[in-house]
């Protein structure tokens, strides 16, 4: 079966939006998955709801990556967003055209210097992992590329400056905090340690616009099932090997100053992208809510019978424990508007409920440890400073997490440490290698004695959680009733 281009895309049965020709108005380096499954998506929807008319063009980030592939099918790929809506199972396709080329600077560095001059650039996207943004003084100014990503965007604008083109408006997608503000501070450390021109670190600073932005998508990415592959090729009328699969719920929060929103084609396009002063509330609101959804369940839910996420959404037990977590504890300790937060909420049960994906609680439980400090201790301390009362849910979560560290412990080996589940089978858990030794040190220990020196451990809470009232008396109750009636017991008594 011929693989996908314009002209076999044009003998195919396909009748989507498809824009084959327009000018190249953003350079995005990066050309995985997400990108093309989020970002890509977005501009793909602007060009077709918002009159963009403008091409992507894709900067490989590193060595070995696809742009031979995404040339040969002239940037053309097939996406699925999957998942659950409202309750309703979606499979939707399209054929994303945005993209124009990808460009490898590995060896077509002056190609990605003669885009930067090019007067119908406007934008700039990045996604270069979490270790993309960082100075290293072994990056100059002559490589060819330079070696950092931030280096290579220093090289890119400066070659922009001395054509005399306008400036950029700069999107970071990299998953650190104030992912642009970091990107923007490596830039200029190139500019001085280059020892570039003061007129262009003033355009750098001045006529450029560097934002932090929050992105949320789940994107599992290709289909890996080989029957699945060759059903759709029959279906579409042609082969795609960079077919790409994202969850249906997607949501794009960037930081920048007034007028920003004009400037981007996003709002017109009715797309779930907005433009704030501070990303920081729609971070607290998806770390709280998002991932401490999951963190607050998923040890427990284990304990008593379950694997997947999906399963756990279809247990009234665990799905109402979860929800009242969100609606009674989590959702009143965050700043934003309370409709706002419902609504991402029910959101986050539809994302869990995904059809397509069998994520397993086991490998949402990998360093609960620091998740649970990280993603629910706040939400935790804030009700109680709220309210003067402890959170029934988060509570339980917390005796959750000791139950699921310290049952029936079998060993401890470079692999983490061996517990085994209630009248089940054996799991290991992994985390950092002092809280293993920590509960295989307390193996012996009554529930008292564990609860005592768990909530003690400053290393573990950053604070001694027994000064809490009341909490070292409930956690053990809980850890007894885990114990002894089961976990799915124990959430129940929640509700």
């Amino acid at each position: 079966m011929a693989q996908l281009n314009y002209q076999v895309l044009k003998q195919s049965s396909y009748d989507g939006y498809v824009l084959e020709k327009a000018p190249e108005k953003v350079m995005q380096f990066g050309e995985g998955n997400f990108l093309r499954a989020f970002v890509d998506y977005f501009f793909d929807l602007a060009n077709e709801k918002a009159g963009f008319n403008g091409k992507v063009a894709l900067v490989q980030p590193i060595a070995q990556g696809l742009t031979e592939l995404i040339n040969a099918q002239e940037g053309l790929y097939t996406l699925y967003l999957r998942g659950s809506e409202k309750g309703r199972k979606v499979d939707d396709k399209r054929v994303i055209s945005c993209v124009s080329r990808c460009i490898n600077p590995y060896g077509e560095w002056d190609k990605v210097l003669e885009l930067a001059k090019s007067p119908d650039l406007e934008i700039v996207v990045s996604n270069t992992t979490e270790a993309g943004i960082v100075h290293d003084t072994e990056s100059l100014f002559d490589q060819a590329p330079p070696i950092t990503f931030p280096a290579k965007l220093t090289r890119v604008l400066y070659e922009r400056w001395k054509a005399g083109q306008k400036g950029l408006i700069i999107l970071s997608c990299e998953l650190i905090d104030n992912n642009g503000k970091e990107l923007l501070r490596c830039v200029n450390q190139y500019i001085e340690d280059w020892k570039l021109e003061e007129g262009f670190r003033a355009w750098v600073n001045g006529e450029n616009v560097f934002c932090s932005t929050l992105v949320d998508r789940i994107v599992p990415g290709r289909i890996r099932d080989p029957q699945e592959v060759s059903a759709l090729a029959k279906e579409n009328g042609y082969d795609d090997p960079l077919t790409d699969v994202g969850e249906v719920f997607g949501f794009w929060a960037i930081e920048g100053p007034a007028g920003l929103e004009d400037r981007l084609p996003f709002k017109k396009a009715g797309v779930p992208v907005i433009v704030v002063e501070d990303v920081t509330p729609y971070k607290k609101r998806k770390v709280r809510i998002l991932n401490g959804a999951h963190t607050g369940f998923v040890l427990g839910a284990y304990l008593a019978g379950f694997d997947i996420v999906r399963d756990c959404m279809n247990d009234d037990t665990v799905r109402g424990f979860m929800n009242k977590m969100l609606e009674e504890e989590v959702i009143p300790t965050l700043p934003l508007d309370r409709k706002d937060l419902e609504d991402f909420a029910a959101a986050v049960q539809d994302r869990f409920n995904n059809p397509f994906v069998n994520h397993e609680l086991m490998s949402i439980s990998l360093n609960s440890t620091s998740k649970w400090r990280a993603r629910n201790m706040p939400s935790f301390l804030e009700y109680i400073e709220k309210t003067g009362k402890l959170p029934p849910c988060l509570t339980m979560s917390l005796a959750a997490y000791l139950a699921f560290y310290s049952n029936d412990l079998q060993a401890l080996d470079e692999k983490g440490l061996h517990a085994r589940r209630p009248k089940g089978n054996e799991y290991v858990i992994n985390d950092d290698r002092w809280a293993l030794e920590f509960y295989w040190n307390h193996r012996a220990d009554t529930p008292e004695q564990l609860v005592h020196a768990a909530l003690s451990n400053e290393e573990m809470w950053g604070r001694d959680l027994t000064a809490v009232s009341g909490l070292e008396e409930a956690t053990v109750r809980n850890l007894k009733l885990i114990r002894g009636e089961g976990a799915l017991a124990a959430f129940r008594s929640c509700l």
